[in-house]
């Protein structure tokens, strides 16, 4: 890709990072989805120039897309990205008009959230209690603890730092995407875990960076790392899931909050959500726990 490079897509790429304040990972999506796109039309259609582009270039670009077996949540993301790009560029005066009006994104099957049924993860939380032996041990407990108690995303919570944490007040600051600030309350007995690992931490590293939860050697959490201690305990442990990653605990998190009868916005404002919409995926497994509670009660069911 070289015709549209850096004249057409950096500046896009510094106002998502400067203006809109988007993570490191959803620019990432951004600018390899516009990446792609203009490859597909420097080696289709040669030279062509943006105010050229119309509606029927880019369905060309998403049948190929659907040819090479694209799933139509992928292709909704590409046609957000371009739908973004090209709003930009009407900003920028550039086009006089977005050849995006006329696509129609596909429709998605809503997928439900995975979640972890309330008495394995009773089950789960009293295994990690008592395999704290060595500091991966002790990682792992306190991960899967602060994911299901916090809801946090697995970036924020690799992300967190020392000052964060209020003990006094038992919450907890957490940036989330947007650099949007939450707070989060949790538990006395949460609290207390963090206490002990803090001590723990600078009893055994003379140095540690300002983040709160560090690797073996005393260095900063990466993401893989923390996935890969979060799905071994779940592949050992809850054997009824489909996907064992550390999200899995975020949809407990938020699942278990609403079986017990949480508001919705309360959840959503914990979930860091932008929208109600984000947050109400949820009730559908809360409907589906009523419908099991029906079947199971009601005489004529």
């Amino acid at each position: 890709m070289r015709q549209f490079s850096q004249i057409e897509i950096q500046p896009f790429i510094d106002y998502l990072k400067f203006e809109k304040r988007y993570s490191t990972h959803t620019i990432r999506a951004y600018q390899d989805d516009l990446i792609q796109f203009f490859d597909f039309f420097e080696i289709t259609y040669q030279s062509i120039s943006l105010s050229e582009i119309t509606h029927t270039y880019i369905r060309s670009w998403l049948v190929n897309l659907k040819e090479k077996k694209a799933t139509a949540r992928t292709i909704n993301r590409k046609i957000s990205t371009l739908k973004s790009w090209f709003k930009f560029q009407l900003r920028l005066g550039s086009i006089e008009s977005s050849p995006m009006a006329k696509i129609i994104a596909p429709k998605i099957e809503k997928r439900l959230p995975v979640f972890i049924k309330e008495t394995d993860t009773e089950n789960l939380l009293e295994i990690i209690n008592i395999r704290t032996e060595d500091w991966k041990s002790l990682n792992t407990k306190i991960l899967i603890s602060l994911f299901y108690s916090t809801g946090m995303r697995l970036a924020e919570l690799i992300q967190l730092k020392e000052n964060q944490i209020d003990f006094s007040k038992k919450q907890i600051k957490v940036l989330g995407k947007g650099n949007k600030e939450r707070i989060l309350p949790v538990s006395s007995e949460i609290i207390e875990l963090l206490k002990d690992y803090e001590h723990l931490k600078r009893k055994e590293f003379a140095e540690t960076d300002e983040v709160f939860l560090v690797r073996e050697n005393g260095k900063k959490m990466y993401p893989k790392y923390a996935y890969n201690l979060v799905n071994k305990v779940l592949a050992v442990n809850v054997k009824t899931l489909d996907k064992k990653s550390p999200h899995v605990l975020r949809h407990t998190f938020a699942t278990h909050l609403l079986n017990k009868g949480a508001n919705l916005n309360a959840v959503k404002e914990l979930l860091g959500h932008a929208s109600l919409s984000s947050t109400q995926v949820y009730t559908h497994n809360t409907i589906e726990k009523l419908k099991e509670v029906y079947k199971k009660a009601h005489p004529k069911s």
